[in-house]
C-alpha cells in the first residue's frame, strides 16, 4: 500500500553526497539522475541554516547526470568519463563516487571502475547509496563504512592522546560544524588530541589515513557512528568510548569530561582542572542570570517539547530539566534508529533526573508529529523543532525554537549547542524565542 510522507525531516540515501562534502578537498562525484545532487544540498544546506555550499559541494557537485539512454544500456562509460574529467577539472584529495537510484536499479558496477582508478594509484572511492535503501543517516553511514574500507590500512603505530571522534551527521545537523570545533577543543583541555575527521581544520584524507593510529574512538551520538567505530575496533583493537548524547551545559559536560579523561587515562589533576576552569566561566554567566531567572514571570507550569534527532533530544532535556528546572514534556525524534537502538534511546527518557521521565515517539512524518503533539493532555509551552513546527507550536500557543533540519528562519555559521559555551548559548536562544512570543 502506497504511504505519503508529509514534512519528511531528513532525506534519501544519496544524501551521503554531503558527509563527503563535508571532509576537508572532497569531491563528491553523483551517479544519479539529472537535480538529485542539486535537491540534496538545497534541502541540507540551504533550507537548513542556510550552510552554503562549501569547497565543492552545491552546483559544484560533479554529476553523470544519467537518462534514459544509461538506464538502457548502462552508466558505467559514463561514470567513467565523469571521473576522468572530475580528475582533471577538480582540485580535490579524494574523489567519493556516490551512486544514486538509476545507477543501482540498473546494476552498474561502480566499484569496478572505482578499482581502476584506484589501481592507478588515485584517492578514489565509492558508496552505494541508491535513494530507495535507506534514508540519509543510512546514507553517511555507508559512506563512513566505504571510506574505511577503501581508504583506512593497518598502522604499525599508536598516537597517544589522538582521538577519532563519530559524532554529528554534516549538514543533517544544523550545528554540526560548531559542534564539532566545541568537541575538539573540549578534549584539547585534556591534553588529548580530536582526530575530528569533517569540517574546518579536520586534516581532509590525511585525517582518515591517521584513524587506526588512534588510542582510542569516540562515538559521541545515539547510534551514528556507532557500527565505524565497531568495525574498527575489530579490524584494529581501537578501544571505544560511546557517549550516547550530546553533552551540553555544565552538569553534563563536567560528567562528559570526567569519563573521557579516565578513559583516556589523563591524570585526576589534570582532569579537574580543566573543569574548574570550564564551570568558572560557565557558571559566572549564569549567576549573571540570576535575576532575570528569578523574576521573569512567564507562565511555566507548562513543559518543554521537542522534534529533533534522538541524541540531541537527551542532551537538551537533561540540560534544561536538571540545570533549569523547567519540566520535560512529550519528546518526538525525528531521526528512525534502527529497532536494535530504539529501547536503549527509550531508557535514556526515563531518568532525566531523578523522579523524571518523558514519553517518546519516533516519528519523521510531519502528519504524524502534528496529531501527536495536538493529542497531548497538557501540549508544551515551549517547542524545540524544526522551522515546519512553527505553525503547530503557534496553533498550541507555545514559543517555538528551531533547533532541526530544516532550518529556514536562521542563519548558522560556527554556532554550537554542544558544550559549557553550547549550553549557554542554548539558553539565550531559548529564551529569546520566549521572550519575543510574549511581547
Amino acid at each position: 500500500m502506497t504511504k505519503l510522507i508529509e514534512q519528511p525531516r531528513h532525506f534519501c540515501a544519496l544524501a551521503g553526497q554531503q558527509t563527503v562534502a563535508a571532509i576537508e578537498r572532497a569531491i563528491p562525484i553523483v551517479h544519479a539522475g539529472p537535480g538529485c545532487g542539486h535537491k540534496l544540498h538545497c534541502g541540507m544546506a540551504m533550507f537548513n541554516g542556510f550552510q552554503g555550499s562549501g569547497y565543492a559541494g552545491g552546483s559544484a557537485i560533479v554529476s553523470t547526470n544519467t537518462g534514459e539512454r544509461e538506464i538502457v544500456f548502462g552508466g558505467e562509460g559514463w561514470l567513467r568519463e565523469a571521473i576522468e574529467g572530475a580528475l582533471k577539472v577538480m582540485d580535490g584529495d579524494l574523489f567519493v563516487v556516490l551512486t544514486g537510484c538509476t545507477a543501482d536499479l540498473v546494476g552498474d558496477d561502480a566499484a569496478q571502475v572505482v578499482s581502476e582508478f584506484r589501481a592507478r594509484g588515485l584517492a578514489v572511492a565509492h558508496a552505494e547509496t541508491g535513494g530507495f535503501k535507506g534514508n540519509g543517516y543510512f546514507g553517511h553511514e555507508r559512506v563512513l563504512e566505504a571510506l574505511l574500507e577503501q581508504l583506512v590500512e593497518p598502522c604499525a603505530r599508536t598516537i597517544p592522546g589522538l582521538v577519532n571522534v563519530w559524532s554529528t551527521v554534516p549538514y543533517q545537523d544544523t550545528f554540526w560544524a560548531g559542534n564539532l570545533a566545541a568537541v575538539r577543543a573540549l578534549l584539547a583541555s585534556l591534553g588529548l588530541e580530536a582526530n575530528v575527521l569533517f569540517g574546518p581544520g579536520s586534516g581532509g584524507l590525511a585525517a582518515w589515513r591517521e584513524i587506526p593510529a588512534a588510542q582510542f574512538n569516540l562515538v559521541l551520538s545515539s547510534w551514528v557512528g556507532l557500527a565505524a567505530a565497531e568495525s574498527l575496533k575489530a579490524r584494529f583493537g581501537t578501544p571505544l568510548l560511546h557517549w550516547p548524547s550530546l553533552p551540553i551545559g555544565g552538569a553534563e559536560t563536567s560528567r562528559f569530561l570526567r569519563a573521557v579523561g579516565a578513559f583516556a587515562g589523563v591524570a585526576e589533576p589534570v582532569i579537574a582542572a580543566s573543569i574548574r576552569r570550564h564551570e568558572a566561566a560557565f557558571y559566572y554567566y549564569f549567576e549573571r542570570a540570576a535575576d532575570f531567572f528569578m523574576e521573569f514571570r512567564w507562565d511555566l507550569p507548562g513543559r518543554f517539547g521537542m522534534v529533533a534527532d534522538s541524541f540531541y533530544a537527551a542532551g537538551i532535556a537533561r540540560f534544561l530539566t536538571n540545570e533549569f528546572g523547567l519540566l520535560p514534556g512529550h519528546q518526538v525524534l525525528t531521526d528512525d534508529p534502527p529497532e536494535e537502538h530504539r529501547e536503549r534511546i527509550g531508557r535514556s527518557f526515563a531518568d532525566i533526573a531523578p523522579g523524571i521521565s518523558a514519553d517518546v515517539t519516533f516519528a519523521s512524518d510531519g502528519g504524524l508529529i502534528r496529531s501527536t503533539l495536538k493529542s497531548l493532555a497538557e501540549p508544551p509551552s515551549l517547542l524545540l523543532g524544526t522551522s515546519w513546527d512553527r505553525e503547530i507550536a503557534g496553533e498550541l500557543g507555545a514559543a517555538h525554537l528551531s533547533i532541526a533540519l530544516p532550518v529556514t528562519d536562521r542563519l548558522v555559521l560556527n554556532a554550537a549547542y554542544l558544550g559549557y559555551d553550547g549550553g549557554l548559548r542554548l539558553i539565550e536562544d531559548v529564551y529569546a524565542s520566549i521572550l519575543s512570543s510574549v511581547q
